[in-house]
């Protein structure tokens, strides 16, 4: 038996409901607790800021992460508690700091940052990433698997890492073609950012979102992919089946939604 297939049998063997609230034959509320709004307002907080640029100051350096730590030092200094700045980091922080998820599926990895957020958040979950991990992507380095296990080592991460490498248009259906029980706590959409690329996407991950489960969709009010918001609101956001939230007044914008049936 392979690593993956290991990883996946002891995942389905070890099936849990997440965020869940259970009395035998009793439903007067929704099962499931956590909210959008829940993560959404987490993210935005003073602890969960700091606690990203912790664990970024650990990371490899490239010409982003250095941005984006100033970025964040900045509205720090000038705004402090009262900054409610967020991005897709700070919606995983806060997604996996409460949530505690035992698995993580994530399209589109690059080098590791939204990876590492999650696994200082749950040290021991297992983890699944998708990426072409294409050539100086976005005009800078994108060093490949190898370099996002050492990421990963280095921040002192022991659960088990799974990487696929390959088009998630072909990998993610033969992923759930050989593994169709398996159900994630968290999901993260952040691959392929044409309008039928993230839909597809989108489509695959979703039947194997656990109830109380977690999905993020990064980017939606970016100026150049101001379709993917409608793309999250006609498969996601307007269905009943998703307690769901947004952030989009400053940065590129992110969706969550939280499975409620």
């Amino acid at each position: 038996m392979s690593n993956i297939q290991s990883s996946v049998c002891d995942l389905v063997e070890k099936r849990e409901l997440r965020s869940v609230f259970q009395i035998p034959g009793v439903t007067w509320l929704c099962s499931v607790m956590l909210s959008g709004q829940t993560i959404a307002s987490e993210a935005q907080s003073q602890p969960t800021r700091r606690a990203v640029m912790d664990t970024l100051s650990n990371l490899s350096e490239d010409d982003y992460l250095t941005y984006l730590r100033a970025y964040y030092q900045a509205g720090e200094e000038r705004f402090g508690k009262h900054w409610n700045y967020a991005d897709l980091l700070t919606f995983l922080h806060a997604s996996a700091s409460l949530l505690k998820p035992r698995n993580y599926l994530e399209i589109g990895v690059r080098r590791g940052r939204s990876l590492s957020i999650v696994a200082q958040c749950s040290p021991n979950c297992s983890i699944f990433g998708f990426d072409l991990w294409m050539q100086n992507y976005a005009g800078m380095p994108n060093p490949g698997a190898d370099f996002v296990r050492d990421e990963l080592t280095r921040g002192g991460f022991g659960g088990n890492l799974e990487l696929v490498s390959g088009d998630s248009h072909q990998t993610l259906p033969n992923f759930f073609r050989d593994f169709p029980d398996i159900e994630f706590d968290m999901i993260n959409v952040d691959g392929d950012h044409s309008e039928e690329g993230a839909r597809l996407d989108l489509l695959q991950v979703l039947p194997h979102l656990a109830i109380g489960g977690v999905l993020l969709l990064d980017d939606i009010t970016h100026p150049q992919h101001r379709y993917l918001e409608v793309v999250w609101d006609e498969l996601v956001g307007n269905s009943e089946q998703f307690s769901t939230a947004k952030y989009t007044d400053l940065g590129y914008g992110v969706a969550v939604a939280v499975r409620k049936s």
